[in-house]
């Protein structure tokens, strides 16, 4: 099985190619925000370098978010159009997810967090905000939320008793606030090395577990916004007027 995965939610974005659950090329977009110029471009370019034909896919994947409004309308139009002009299926995948494959995936080598088994899942929000998951064991255990780090933070040292249980951080959140991880958290803390992983590799092996059962219509992705747009904010403002 061939997957063609793209991750615009992050300012570089980066595209993959899988095969049978191994990632067979990654790229990251050298020009940060500029997703709209490189595209469909970048994922011809991937596919050239794999020797592998567009026909060729099996199924298309794309991240479903949180990150910019604008980055995932770009990407998941992309995906969408590629996979209607192909007849194949669309996999929407969350980079909260893909972060935490990326971590599992490190975690052998890691003792600790394998004791621990507690992933923070953190993307840049910008305004000093995060968008953040938690996971325990490969689990859910705090739905995405929109927050500046230190109350996310506080509520992971709680009262000290979470001392044996170091969480291991990972996403361009934790890269950005790296400094107030470690200051709050100190030894409870780790971050992930590197802390801001290209995420297309893991969308595109995720996609293609998820592929196998269920309908993958292009026209079912949801995109993962978490924060509400600044239209819909300014929208109701003026209503309260």
């Amino acid at each position: 099985m061939l997957v063609l995965a793209l991750d615009t939610t992050t300012p570089t974005g980066s595209c993959a190619l899988a095969r049978d659950g191994r990632v067979v090329c990654e790229q990251v977009n050298d020009a940060p925000n500029a997703h709209a110029e490189h595209l469909p471009g970048d994922l011809m370019s991937l596919l050239d370098r794999a020797h592998t034909r567009l026909a060729d896919i099996d199924v298309f994947a794309v991240a479903t978010g949180p990150g910019s409004f604008t980055g995932l309308r770009i990407g998941i139009a992309t995906m969408q159009g590629l996979s209607f002009a192909e007849g194949k299926p669309l996999v929407g995948v969350s980079g909260f997810d893909a972060l935490l494959r990326i971590a599992d995936d490190d975690l052998p080598r890691r003792t600790l967090q394998a004791k621990a088994g507690r992933v923070a899942t953190w993307v840049d929000a910008w305004r000093g905000e995060v968008f953040a998951a938690l996971y325990e064991n490969g689990h859910e255990v705090h739905a995405p939320v929109v927050s500046r780090p230190e109350p996310l933070l506080e509520s992971l040292r709680g009262d000290g008793s979470q001392s044996e249980r170091p969480t291991l951080f990972i996403g361009d959140g934790a890269r950005a606030h790296a400094d107030v991880i470690r200051a709050m958290l100190g030894e409870m803390a780790r971050i992930a090395e590197p802390m801001a992983p290209p995420l297309a590799g893991a969308i595109a092996i995720i996609a293609g577990e998820l592929s196998i059962s269920g309908d993958h219509a292009p026209h079912a992705i949801r995109p993962l916004y978490v924060r509400r747009t600044d239209a819909e904010l300014a929208r109701d403002a003026r209503a309260l007027r």
